[in-house]
């Protein structure tokens, strides 16, 4: 189950990513709705990664957190704010996905 909650608050950590890139390209209000959003997502995927380490070893859970997020990130970059998708991008990209994958098959 704190895998589950582990990759939930990976996912809102890419939301307060995309909400800060979102914030950049707006002004006035809209602005304040991204970064109310920012904060929001913010604290939802701290308080998500805090409950996933009540059980899971802090390296493995916080490293498959910030693996997530940069993931995420990088293809919502990719798909939302048009950043270009070149060879090594997706190569090291895959890579990260395979260390990731490899840090949850060595972990207890």
């Amino acid at each position: 189950m704190n895998w589950i909650i582990l990759i939930i608050a990976g996912l809102f950590e890419v939301a307060f990513a995309t909400c800060l890139g979102k914030a950049k390209e707006t002004a006035g209000m809209e602005m304040y709705y991204w970064y109310i959003g920012f904060f929001a997502s913010l604290t939802i995927s701290m308080l998500l990664l805090i409950k996933a380490t009540e059980t899971l070893p802090i390296g493995t859970a916080y490293a498959v957190w910030t693996g997530i997020g940069a993931v995420g990130t990088v293809l919502m970059g990719i798909f939302v704010f048009k950043e270009p998708a070149t060879f090594w991008r997706l190569f090291f990209l895959v890579t990260l996905v395979s260390s990731i994958v490899g840090l949850k098959a060595v972990s207890h």
